[in-house]
């Protein structure tokens, strides 16, 4: 799993970014995010990346402190 920040995400056309911890930049859409959640701008996340005909993208999004959280 990458770790990053959300960069930008744009609620009402349901996409943003994630900048990874790499320094490199990541599309993602609202149906990548788990379990319902809902991010903001510069909230630290994990997420797998997949290749795409438009380049990298970022799947299966979980927010950090939300993931230790239900660790415990």
């Amino acid at each position: 799993m990458q770790k990053g920040k959300v960069k930008f995400y744009n609620r009402k056309k349901r996409y943003g970014f994630i900048t990874g911890d790499d320094g490199v930049d990541y599309f993602f859409h609202e149906t990548d995010l788990t379990n319902g959640i809902y991010v903001r701008d510069a909230e630290k996340v994990e997420f797998s990346i997949t290749k795409t005909d438009r380049g990298n993208k970022a799947v299966t999004i979980s927010l950090i402190w939300l993931t230790q959280f239900l660790e415990k």
